[in-house]
């Protein structure tokens, strides 16, 4: 097994934030009985009590005839962060909260993902680069 080198030191974290935005629309729909549809491929899954909370493009979650909220864009932070980081998260939404836009935080295994309201992925995309920008120079 190869040891994954993620970064803890908040300022790096920063200074290399590099957010990616993907194409395409995103959606939150859940299912209760946690059986997926056919044709769906989340790229985020989250087995709650209530249900199975599935992220995934707006399309797929419409072809499977899926009730659901809150229409995205997905920005993967392509820093690799640890898990164990302190502050990324907090910086990141400080930052988009300061801008007035909604973010929810995903946290993969190499990095963070942003699920931020579709018609402002531009704008905050321009937030998290200056803020990338901002640590770099102190």
């Amino acid at each position: 097994m190869v040891a994954v080198t993620a970064e803890r030191d908040l300022r790096v974290l920063l200074s290399g934030l590099s957010p990616e935005p993907h194409p395409g629309r995103y959606v939150y729909a859940t299912v209760s009985d946690g059986i997926l549809p056919d044709g769906v491929a989340p790229v985020v899954t989250v087995r709650e009590s209530e249900g199975l909370t599935l992220v995934l493009p707006e399309a797929e979650a419409a072809a499977a005839g899926l009730t659901y909220t809150y229409v995205a864009g997905w920005i993967t932070l392509r820093v690799h962060s640890a898990l164990e980081a302190v502050g990324l998260t907090a910086a990141v939404s400080l930052a988009l909260t300061d801008a007035g836009i909604s973010c929810n935080v995903v946290a993969g295994f190499h990095h963070d993902h942003l699920f931020v309201p579709y018609e402002r992925v531009d704008e905050a995309v321009t937030v998290l680069e200056r803020l990338a920008a901002e640590s770099r120079t102190g």
